[in-house]
């Protein structure tokens, strides 16, 4: 049984939607003003991981995420860059798209845009006002936090608590100070809509409850995003949906942890800032990053759990990670000699992996856990590789592996690519740093053009391919000319073929 560590309720649930084996799960995107960040990465893992375990095990689930495309901070980007206010959320939709494909996030079902169900939100702000939960002044409409008696649920905040974390903007026409605006009036310049309150746009918290309940219903099962969102955002969604409806919005409220920066939270005044792009294009650390190893490094700890963003966790996630693939070529390259014993035991950890590493998913997607899991397995598997292996030994093992490694977005990159273009990428890395050039101009220039990485990949594949074959004078001649090209190989005692500098 599946069990969900529930905000709302503070303890672990089993999963019971409310609809059958029909899943609804609505999970807050981003506003797009910018690139995404190391935050949004960890939050589009975890929920990516979410929807593909539950699609394992056999639930029909309806993903929608959502853009905010207008807001102050979009605004203010497009004053400051002289672009529209459209010009700037575009760019960053697709900005945040190509970010989401380089991490192997799938996209979800539905990614409605703020701006197409501005007439569910009004719709919405009249049957509130209608019942008393909000009113109108000069323009503006604001939600009367006084009226939902369970405001604070959630975030399990007081009153004065409630006051402190609200980022309240003193207005002396609110009832209350924590009062929050459903309907902001048109200023000069400013995009806006009209409404029967005069022209204006929608406040921040209003469009997630339009949008959510108009593509999964008033209520739905699982509402997800980061921590930072339990207050104010995700408490005045309640107030707002269960205020028109009377209906509990969801029934399952789930949050990532924080990312913090070498033990400090990560923030652009203290400089450790980073986005997906400079993680990925320009690369500061010690080592390559790729989608994998971004991907093993943020599902290596709880999804609700914090977690620390370094150059030691990098490092430790990729050597993780290579051990992994290192592992797949031995099994490539295996021979028929097999060990009959260590094989039986290899057979009975093969059929006892999946229990345990569901075991571990159904805990609350505990991918930490179910990591650890493929680790031990690995363990076993390596000790049979030592003594041989069978073929249908060692295709069992691959195939088990790319079956739950593509759970949690693991173990899916080709053989011949990871043998060459992250060490490849890693040569490109230390040239960068040896001589104080970018990494992404550093490959550039070493890697040349698209034709050139092709032509550099198949003269390694047809390299393997002489090695199979023990034609060693085939395989030295495409060694030498790879070796003019400015690309080195090792051949070491195991088989396995690394590029270094």
């Amino acid at each position: 049984m599946l069990n969900i560590a529930n905000t709302m309720t503070g303890r672990k649930e089993p999963f019971r939607p409310g609809r059958g084996r029909n899943v609804g799960m609505y999970v807050c995107g981003v506003t797009v003003y910018d690139r995404c960040h190391l935050g949004h990465a960890r939050s589009a893992v975890v929920f990516d991981l979410i929807r593909r375990y539950l699609e394992y095990k056999k639930f029909r689930v309806r993903f929608v995420k959502n853009f905010t495309d207008v807001d102050d901070k979009i605004i203010r980007r497009a004053v400051q860059e002289g672009r529209s206010w459209t010009e700037v959320a575009e760019t960053y939709i697709g900005a945040y798209r190509e970010d989401m494909g380089r991490l192997g996030v799938r996209p979800a079902d539905r990614e409605p845009k703020a701006t197409e169900f501005i007439p569910e939100m009004i719709r919405l702000i009249k049957k509130l006002i209608r019942k008393g939960h909000a009113y109108s002044v000069d323009g503006d409409v604001y939600y009367r936090v006084e009226t939902f008696k369970g405001y604070g649920k959630l975030s399990k905040r007081k009153s004065d608590e409630l006051l402190a974390g609200a980022r309240v903007e003193p207005d002396e026409r609110k009832e209350n100070p924590l009062d929050f605006a459903l309907w902001k009036a048109a200023k000069p310049g400013e995009p806006s809509w009209e409404s029967p309150w005069g022209p204006g746009r929608p406040g921040w918290h209003i469009e997630c409850s339009a949008m959510s309940m108009k593509l999964l219903g008033i209520s739905f099962d699982i509402h997800g995003g980061g921590m930072d969102l339990i207050f104010p955002h995700h408490e005045n969604e309640i107030a707002q949906s269960e205020g028109a409806t009377g209906e509990t919005l969801a029934r399952y409220w789930v949050h990532n942890g924080f990312v913090n920066v070498n033990r400090e939270k990560m923030s652009k005044s203290l400089g450790n800032f980073f986005t997906i792009q400079e993680i990925f294009e320009k690369s500061p650390w010690p080592e390559p990053v790729t989608a994998e190893v971004l991907r093993y490094f943020l599902l290596s700890t709880h999804y609700r759990s914090p977690i620390d963003f370094s150059d030691e966790a990098l490092q430790s996630a990729k050597a993780g990670l290579d051990n992994f693939y290192t592992m797949f070529q031995k099994l490539e390259e295996q021979t028929e000699t097999a060990s009959r014993p260590l094989e039986r035991k290899l057979g009975a950890a093969l059929k006892a992996f999946p229990k345990r590493f569901e075991a571990a998913m159904d805990d609350d997607f505990n991918s930490a856990i179910a990591i650890g899991e493929m680790q031990q397995l690995r363990a076993v598997v390596n000790a049979v590789l030592a003594r041989g292996i069978s073929r249908s030994s060692s295709q069992a093992v691959m195939k088990l592996f790319r079956k739950y490694g593509g759970l949690v977005g693991l173990f899916q990159v080709p053989l011949i690519n990871w043998r060459f273009d992250v060490k490849a990428a890693a040569i490109s890395h230390a040239e960068a740093h040896a001589s104080g050039t970018s990494s992404a101009k550093a490959i550039s220039e070493s890697r040349g053009s698209d034709e050139f990485e092709k032509e550099i990949n198949q003269l390694v594949i047809a390299r393997e391919e002489a090695r199979k074959k023990k034609n060693w004078a085939e395989a030295d001649r495409i060694r030498d000319e790879l070796a003019r090209k400015g690309v080195v190989l090792e051949d070491r005692p195991d088989g396995t073929t690394r590029v270094r500098r």
